[in-house]
């Protein structure tokens, strides 16, 4: 079943991660800082959106991968933001490394709105957001995790649900530990 979903963030990791959604078959809006980073997504059929809001007024399913929390920040609770169009059912998936408290202060804010937000941060790098083979860490409510597996399940291979909001983002915490740690013991 296709899904309309938004996707806010097309640039090194955003812009594979929406073509694979485009190219199952969903409806798909974006959104960036720098619409030329969505041009292709464009020529493949995705409408461009001139805001945060104007994109998730559209979807059911807004996918953000934004630099840090201030950007994630300005995207889901700033002016013309993703909030601005937040109602009941909608998803928002937030694939950005950032801080978990920051995490569950949006998830908050959406849910007094009526929507879920899933923190659902990536490992697998660029090479893995081209060949859809991402491991996605996810924080957030059972159901919205359920709603969204679908479309994460074509981004991703491994697609855990760490726990409640703000888990995703401790978890992909854990991972970059333990691949620092990793790598300096090799590099000893």
């Amino acid at each position: 079943m296709a899904a309309k979903a938004a996707f806010i963030g097309t640039g090194i990791m955003g812009a594979p991660m929406a073509g694979h959604l485009l190219s199952a078959g969903n409806s798909l809006i974006v959104n960036s800082r720098t619409k030329a980073r969505a041009e292709e997504l464009i020529a493949r059929g995705a409408k461009w959106a001139i805001s945060p809001k104007e994109a998730a007024a559209g979807a059911d399913f807004v996918f953000v991968c934004v630099n840090d929390t201030p950007d994630v920040e300005k995207v889901v609770l700033g002016k013309d933001g993703v909030i601005e169009s937040a109602r009941a059912g909608l998803v928002v998936i937030d694939h950005s490394t950032i801080s978990p408290s920051a995490t569950r202060k949006m998830a908050e804010a959406l849910k007094a709105r009526g929507a879920s937000l899933l923190d659902a941060p990536v490992s697998g790098g660029d090479v893995g957001a081209k060949n859809g083979t991402l491991s996605i860490m996810v924080g957030g409510e059972e159901s919205a995790f359920q709603q969204a597996l679908p479309l994460l399940s074509q981004m991703g291979k491994t697609i855990v649900h760490c726990g409640p909001s703000g888990y995703g983002q401790l978890t992909k915490l854990v991972n970059q530990i333990l691949v620092s740690v990793t790598l300096t013991g090799v590099a000893e």
